[in-house]
């Protein structure tokens, strides 16, 4: 073999050690890499994890409240429309009350007016009779 052919050789030999010293290198370096990703991902995991529970436990509290809400307005609603009802019961209640009473006072009063008018129509009796004696007497 030539000189040129051996030196030409020995230069695609150091090249094909030097790529692959690189490869190994960065093989090193990709593990190095990887690991740092894979413990970067455990700490936010660690720190990210009491946040979710956090919010789990909102979630949790916000359904039983709006739980507890709607029962609170469903009770709400029943004794508004419980204290409707007997409005309405009492109302209709005083307004027979109202109109019987004013029946009987209207009855009363009629009573009241039929006794006057007859005592009224008594004294005009008297006085006619009174008048009619006088007449006579002259």
């Amino acid at each position: 073999m030539s000189t040129w052919a051996t030196v030409f050789l020995g230069i695609i030999a150091m090249a094909t050690l030097v790529t692959a010293i690189l490869q190994v290198v960065l093989l090193v370096a990709a593990a190095q890499l990887v690991r740092r990703v894979g413990r970067f991902i455990d700490i936010i995991e660690e720190d990210v994890r009491p946040i979710i529970a956090n919010v789990s436990s909102i979630a949790r509290d916000a359904s039983r409240v709006a739980s507890l809400a709607a029962a609170q307005v469903e009770r709400a609603d029943q004794a508004l429309s419980n204290t409707v009802h007997r409005v309405e019961e009492l109302l209709a209640h005083v307004q027979g009350l109202v109109a019987n009473t004013l029946r009987d006072g209207n009855t009363l009063m009629m009573g009241i007016r039929a006794v006057m008018a007859a005592i009224r129509a008594f004294q005009g009796r008297r006085r006619r009779r009174g008048e009619d004696d006088d007449a006579l007497f002259i």
